[in-house]
């Protein structure tokens, strides 16, 4: 019977607040929503890290004649020292593989990839350098590669493709964070939008607390019909943000991207559903509890 009036009392006060409740659930779902993305962007920024990583190559670029190298372009012999260092038991440890591109495979290589691209018509195969394509067991370690080969005769430069890569990662990082930062402006809003409906709520019925108060009702069971409605209000905006944020993965991510996209392991439905969806529904109901507990109490002790 206890917990029938307090149910009671949370629906009436559910349907005395239409309007208000309907914006406290659009709030709750756009700013969950903005966080499902927040956190489907770090999970992809994570798998694509250890993916490219590990595949990450060090490239070490041997001179051309335009160049400007000390000892001008490289030789025969030059390769073949470079070469022998890289087997060398100093370097060895370290590389997992490394095969050479002269410069035929490399022109080859390069219009495949600009393939339709105008700048292609103006290459030709002495612009592009010869060059060792060296895999490491801990991509991490290229720096003894860098400080090895760098000063070596005929050799251009060292460079370690996860600098690229760490360019790419910091802009997804700069919209993750945006996206993290429009969403916690959005659940800030979200709380004091709950807040400001209990409360209202609560003045409405202000005569109907003092009779329950006066007839010996706890604080407890008072505040809890008011902590009930921001609760399912914001519930409902969580579940539409976790339907939304499966929707963007299943259509979107998995259904285009992912067929565009071959070479990139892209999050998948049960990252949405099992880890965002979650976290969407626990941050939404702990947010609306908080709110609603703390505006009900202010009301309460005035």
């Amino acid at each position: 019977m206890r917990f029938g009036l307090i149910w009671s009392e949370a629906a009436n006060g559910l349907r005395r607040n239409v309007s208000m409740v309907i914006s406290v659930i659009l709030v709750t779902f756009i700013s969950l929503t903005f966080v499902g993305t927040a956190v489907l962007l770090q999970m992809q920024i994570g798998q694509m890290k250890t993916y490219w990583y590990d595949r990450a190559q060090v490239a070490v670029y041997m001179c051309l004649d335009t160049d400007g190298c000390p000892g001008g372009a490289a030789t025969d012999q030059s390769i073949a020292a470079v070469k022998k260092q890289l087997k060398s038991p100093e370097l060895a440890p370290y590389i997992q593989k490394f095969y050479f591109q002269d410069q035929k495979q490399g022109y080859e290589q390069f219009k495949q990839q600009f393939k339709g691209n105008q700048i292609a018509e103006f290459v030709t195969p002495q612009m592009i350098p010869q060059a060792f394509w060296i895999n490491l067991k801990d991509p991490s370690q290229s720096a003894v590669l860098t400080e090895t080969l760098s000063g070596a005769a005929g050799v251009q430069s060292v460079v370690d493709q996860r600098s690229y890569l760490d360019q790419i990662f910091s802009i997804l990082n700069a919209a993750s964070f945006t996206a993290i930062g429009i969403a916690a402006l959005m659940l800030v809003a979200a709380a004091l939008l709950i807040a400001t409906t209990i409360r209202l709520s609560a003045f409405s019925r202000r005569r109907e607390l003092g009779i329950m108060r006066l007839v010996g009702a706890s604080n407890r069971f008072i505040q809890t019909p008011f902590i009930l409605e921001g609760v399912f209000a914001a519930l409902i905006g969580s579940i539409l943000a976790a339907v939304a944020v499966w929707t963007i993965v299943h259509v979107f991510v998995r259904g285009y991207l992912a067929d565009q996209i071959k070479s990139i392991n892209f999050v998948g439905d049960s990252d949405a559903l099992f880890v965002v969806a979650p976290i969407l529904l626990l941050v939404g109901i702990v947010l609306a509890a908080i709110s609603a507990n703390f505006a009900i109490s202010r009301y309460l002790k005035v």
